[in-house]
């Protein structure tokens, strides 16, 4: 039945350079098919076997929902009541999607959000930490709106398994479903991976050359980070297949996993005919392949590739997996599985593939010569480069760090470093490192105020988003306590006198004359902001004697000085402002 399959995986294999794949078909509840080929670890020569575990990637998401829809089934979970029901602390940037959204609009990505993968990818972050960041992450769709494929939205479903069974999502896991399948050789990180008796190690390709790279962490675990070998793969495609149950043991109600493949949001249609209009249910993919109903889930994360596919209503299943990253042998051989079952003469997956493949590589030097083409030519930034140094925010993004280092910009966020490379004018990029996690080629762009001094950057971390904007954090001597001392005074601008104190936290004030005491925030070199007044920014100058001489007011209606009066010279003047601070 499936004797021509073992010559279509040696030559897959060859063709995309695939160092190691497992491979499991259930029909009828029976396992036909077991087997692994190639490397888990070409270094050191280690063959994969059936124990050989590899990361399921976002395979994983049929796990996350499988557990909710247990705790459905025991009237514990309601998917149409909002999330907040079941973690109050959850807020989204739209406070009315924050009020609406639901379990089960999390489940089949319907939350208005793009992906924004760059909160979690650096893998720095805890999940309440990554919960909290969501509520600073832009939509581009209203909550309902459209289908958006979102990891983080399974980072909530597993927390709210969490809140519900009062255990971590990976015990919950693996006590509800790992176990009672009996699934043996798994984990739930990295770190398991690598400490793992027998598992295998990622490889990516640079251009058409393969190399092994790092094992990057999956800390959205309920989204992507599961664990497992294709003898643990077989009963969880049995348990599926068989609506819930497993030798005889009911684990999952059937009506919770018909609402696992029932179709609720349009995904696409595909580009090939075979592949009717597909949409996404909770945690698993539904479509028609050549006019069967089918269910899966793709996986990818660098290094590793995976897939699960079944036809529910034939009782066949298929799980592949490769430790090569990207590649569509895994989807080529489900759907050569599929073929050779149903009796159907095969679809040329493979032809069409290689081709779509050389199509690519040769397109590789054209596209790397447009992206040249694009920059501006002879232009050079605004600045000179140190006054680009500096440390810059965003609330849901987190800290990237500025560095001048030997005549060039460097960059560090979270745990990523490296060069960048001046495109044009105050645009620079991440250098291209294709063999390990790097936003390679993302713009980066840096703005300034109305005096011209670098207080911004902004990048397309999320393509489908407004670029996300990083605020400068404060630098120079104003965050000196010796320099805001020698800042306190009196000035005088015009008719207009301004007191400026220290607070008990040692912080300036400054109280114009006849005016309310405003607190002075530090900015950039000497540069306060105001606090209570978008726009207005204070700067304190040094004289020749390095003395605190001047303040100049910056504000939206000109700029403004105020001298420093000396003790003979002072006395109280009336304020006749023309402006909110300094006239």
């Amino acid at each position: 039945m499936l004797g021509d399959l073992e010559p279509l995986i040696h030559e897959a294999m060859a063709e995309w350079q695939i160092p190691g794949l497992a491979i499991a078909v259930v029909l009828n509840d029976e396992p036909i098919l077991v087997k692994t080929f190639g490397q888990r670890d070409v270094e050191a020569g280690s063959p994969v076997t059936t124990e050989t575990q590899f990361v399921l990637c976002s395979v994983t998401k049929s796990f996350t929902a499988t557990g909710l829809g247990m705790l459905a089934d025991e009237r514990r979970l309601d998917w149409r009541k909002p999330v907040r029901e079941y973690l109050p602390e959850f807020r989204l940037y739209d406070p009315v999607a924050t009020d609406r959204i639901t379990v089960a609009d999390l489940l089949c990505h319907h939350s208005g959000l793009p992906r924004h993968d760059w909160v979690w990818m650096p893998g720095d972050l805890s999940r309440e930490q990554m919960l909290a960041a969501m509520q600073y992450l832009e939509p581009n769709r209203d909550i309902r709106q459209s289908y958006q494929y979102q990891n983080l939205g399974y980072l909530v479903a597993g927390m709210i398994a969490e809140r519900i069974a009062g255990q971590s999502w990976e015990d919950f896991t693996r006590a509800r479903i790992l176990s009672p399948l009996n699934m043996r050789h798994v984990g739930f990180s990295t770190e398991d991976l690598d400490q793992a008796a027998d598992s295998a190690r990622p490889y990516v390709m640079v251009d058409d050359e393969r190399r092994r790279t790092a094992l990057w962490p999956i800390r959205d675990t309920p989204a992507g980070g599961i664990n497992a070998a294709i003898s643990d793969m077989v009963n969880y495609l049995r348990f599926h297949l068989a609506e819930g149950s497993i030798d005889g043991v009911r684990l999952l109600s059937a009506a919770g996993v018909r609402m696992m493949q029932t179709p609720r949001v349009h995904v696409g249609r595909s580009e090939f005919d075979e592949i009717g209009d597909q949409h996404y249910g909770f945690g698993l993919g539904c479509h028609h392949y050549r006019g069967e109903r089918a269910v899966g889930h793709d996986g990818g994360w660098i290094g590793w590739s995976t897939r699960i596919d079944m036809l529910p209503d034939r009782k066949l299943g298929v799980v592949v997996l490769t430790n090569r990253s990207p590649s569509p042998v895994a989807q080529m051989l489900c759907h050569f599985v599929f073929d050779r079952i149903c009796d159907k003469e095969p679809v040329p997956w493979f032809e069409r593939f290689r081709t779509r493949r050389q199509q690519f590589l040769a397109s590789l030097k054209e596209d790397r010569q447009a992206h040249i083409a694009a920059r501006k030519p002879d232009t050079r930034p605004s600045h000179p480069l140190t006054d680009y140094v500096g440390e810059y925010e965003h609330p849901g993004y987190g800290r990237i760090v500025i560095e001048a280092v030997d005549d060039a910009l460097h960059w560090r966020f979270r745990g990523i470093s490296g060069a960048l490379v001046h495109r044009h004018y105050d645009v620079f990029e991440v250098a291209e490192r294709p063999d390990t996690l790097s936003p390679n080629l993302l713009a980066i762009s840096f703005g300034y105020d109305r005096e011209g001094n670098i207080d911004r950057l902004s990048a397309p971390f999320e393509p489908l988003a407004n670029d996300i904007v990083f605020r400068r954090l404060p630098g120079g001597e104003a965050l000196d306590p010796a320099f805001r001392s020698a800042c306190v005074g009196t000035y005088r601008t015009g008719s207009q006198t301004h007191v400026v104190a220290l607070d008990a936290d040692g912080q300036l004030t400054l109280t114009p004359s006849d005016q309310a005491t405003y607190c002075l925030v530090p900015h950039l070199g000497r540069i306060f902001t105001i606090a209570s007044l978008e726009g207005f920014r204070v700067e304190f100058q040094r004289g020749e004697s390095t003395v605190v001489e001047t303040i100049i007011f910056h504000q939206p209606n000109g700029t403004f000085r105020a001298r420093r009066v000396q003790a003979h010279d002072h006395r109280t003047v009336g304020s006749g402002t023309r402006a909110p601070i300094a006239q």
